[in-house]
């Protein structure tokens, strides 16, 4: 039995989320920011009002949940892989680069002058400045299928932006813990990054020419055994990929990206949503049940200081994505800027990655931070991307 987790607590849980999602609907809004606000709820009534040994509610040390949390990015990510095939991606090399770096170059110093601004060391702010850099790919993924801007020209610089992001933190990743944890050896860091470099490639490899194997796997004609198929080769390699210390999500991408140039995408998208929802509403449970809100407490002058900063530099930088580098007319680069604002699961990876630090910043201070921050971001984001419309006709910018 996994830690804190009974049947009951479960089907608690999934009452929690309903309550969240009808709510949502009547409010009209996203049912992001209503399902961490449930994870929120929960959590405290776990923690501050019944007893520890209830069956009731789930824990936030629970296992089971945190899995379930892995599987909704997972399948987040996959999804959006199946919307950019390889062909696309090459196609749109240059101005995915350039949308990269443009979304890098404006984002992680701010970051970094934060935390520099704050007193802490160059490796603090660096870490900081992961956590503000990257965005959100599943919250964002959720939001462009929720509002049905999946298919429109807007969503091409975000899908694209956030290829980038989450290529560029498999390789963060790899040099923070080497740095952190390795006493800063670059030989540690430099195989790190090999690792998960040569894992990427080989993904990119089997995408690019392993097509007419993705079509064989999953022609057959049963329903039952083509979704475990897909579930199975989604999550093994997403298996595969924590083990070599790269994302699980950058791994699901790229295998959602191998059966997008197939003729099951239709099927996967009918067949497998079903799941990715459920999976995704416990990942955003998920995470407002780990925030604790005593411990944001402690750092919220910090926290308003970023969250001005950060969405003012998401915005820009989105804007002249949308705008200069994909020639987007203003209201749907307004849509762009908006959509890239959320943050969400990286920054929190970022910060559990150096919870075990001896450092009292890396340690305490950064954790605490990203949970308030990861909330704030992504209720703001959503809002964001939800009022984009709205938010044009009031910005002087074009027609």
């Amino acid at each position: 039995m996994a830690e804190g987790t009974t049947l009951l607590a479960v089907g608690a849980m999934f009452l929690a989320l309903v309550v969240a999602g009808v709510v949502a609907r009547r409010l009209g809004v996203s049912v992001i920011p209503l399902y961490i606000v449930a994870g929120i709820g929960v959590g405290e009534l776990a923690t501050r009002v019944l007893p520890e040994t209830t069956p009731l509610v789930p824990q936030p040390a629970s296992e089971f949940v945190a899995l379930g949390a892995e599987l909704g990015i997972v399948f987040l990510l996959f999804f959006l892989g199946l919307e950019f095939s390889v062909d696309r991606l090459l196609a749109s090399r240059d101005r995915l680069l350039s949308a990269g770096l443009l979304d890098l170059g404006v984002n992680f110093p701010v970051g970094m002058a934060i935390g520099l601004a704050a007193g802490w060391s160059p490796v603090e702010a660096f870490v900081l400045g992961g956590v503000v850099y990257v965005s959100s790919s599943a919250v964002i993924t959720k939001s462009l299928i929720d509002l049905g801007w999946i298919a429109n020209a807007e969503s091409e610089p975000m899908l694209g932006t956030l290829v980038f992001e989450d290529l560029a933190i498999a390789l963060y990743l790899a040099v923070l813990s080497a740095i952190v944890f390795g006493g800063g050896d670059l030989a540690t860091a430099v195989e790190g990054v090999g690792v998960a470099a040569g894992f990427l490639l080989v993904l990119v490899a089997g995408v690019a020419k392993g097509d007419a194997l993705f079509a064989r796997y999953l022609d057959v004609d049963s329903n039952e055994l083509f979704v475990l198929r897909a579930v199975a080769v989604t999550t093994l390699v997403g298996g595969v990929a924590l083990e070599l210390g790269v994302s699980e999500a950058v791994a699901a991408f790229f295998v959602g990206m191998g059966f997008s140039s197939t003729q099951h995408v239709h099927a996967l998208e009918r067949l497998l949503a079903p799941i990715r929802d459920v999976f995704a509403a416990v990942f955003f449970f998920y995470i407002g049940l780990t925030t604790e809100l005593g411990l944001v407490g402690a750092v919220v002058g910090l926290l308003a200081v970023a969250v001005v900063l950060t969405t003012a530099s998401k915005l820009v930088s989105g804007y002249l994505t949308g705008q200069r580098v994909y020639g987007l007319d203003h209201r749907r680069s307004v849509r762009v800027a908006a959509g890239m604002v959320t943050r969400g699961e990286f920054s929190l990876i970022i910060a559990a990655l150096v919870a075990g630090a001896s450092s009292t910043v890396l340690s305490g201070t950064i954790p605490a931070f990203a949970v308030g921050y990861v909330l704030v971001m992504s209720v703001l984001g959503t809002l964001a991307m939800q009022y984009a419309d709205r938010i044009a006709g009031l910005v002087p910018g074009g027609s």
